[in-house]
């Protein structure tokens, strides 16, 4: 029986291998699109915190995903905001080099842009986006990572950071075992999907690992959103 009690941190993901199986990460990130579409919520949450952010007129919104992957959920909320008439260029950013040669060799779409950086990088360059997200990053950091990450996403953003990841729990490691099980042939779901679930926080011990200012949100069962709005805390005090 798995242990959910406690956050496995020892276990890393096959996918994070620098010398695992090239073929089966390409298939991990093209099945990406539809798990991401099923479980990630990316959906709602545009249509709830981005899509009120973004305007048809004027200069576009620009929105930074962290450890985009893939690409397809940049792509997601680019198409989105392109089929409300809304205007959002979106910026991609992974340090991994065979993220970026995977997302860079998909059709790319108008208003989506790849770089291969870490959140670090773009600090160091100066760089500033109105709006910082990403997908399944969290579980994936050391509480030093962790930090790390959530410093800089105060440093790019300026109006609004959404991490967006999983909520551990025995509901929701049983329904991902049995709608991935006989799937996915080739790839890593299946197994890292699993561990991703036991890597992941819940609630009480996300807030527990985040500084002042950030808040740990539930929008639906086995999802936790961290969200920072800069300018709020100063709002709050004043």
């Amino acid at each position: 029986m798995i242990d959910l009690s406690r956050r496995e941190t020892a276990l890393p993901e096959l996918m994070d291998d620098p010398d695992c199986d090239l073929d089966a990460l390409h298939r991990t990130y093209g099945h990406f699109v539809l798990v991401n579409r099923l479980v990630a919520g990316w959906r709602p949450l545009y249509r709830r915190r981005i899509r009120p952010l973004l305007s048809p007129a004027g200069a576009p919104t620009t929105l930074l995903d962290l450890g985009s992957g893939g690409g397809d959920v940049a792509r997601a909320l680019a198409a989105w905001a392109r089929r409300d008439g809304l205007r959002l260029d979106v910026t991609g950013a992974d340090p991994d080099d065979r993220a970026h040669a995977y997302a860079t060799a998909q059709p790319q779409p108008p208003g989506v842009t790849f770089v291969r950086a870490a959140s670090r990088d773009l600090v160091a360059e100066g760089r500033r986006f109105d709006l910082v997200v990403s997908n399944h990053v969290v579980h994936h950091l050391d509480a030093a990572e962790l930090a790390g990450v959530l410093r800089d996403s105060e440093g790019l953003a300026g109006r609004l950071v959404l991490h967006n990841d999983i909520a551990r729990g025995r509901l929701a490691y049983g329904a991902y075992w049995a709608a991935t099980v006989a799937g996915f042939r080739g790839s890593f779901i299946h197994p890292d999907g699993l561990l991703s679930i036991r890597r992941s926080y819940r609630a009480d011990e996300l807030r527990r690992a985040i500084p002042a200012g950030w808040r740990v949100e539930r929008p639906w069962p086995f999802r936790l959103v961290l969200s920072f709005t800069p300018g709020a805390q100063e709002h709050a005090n004043a």
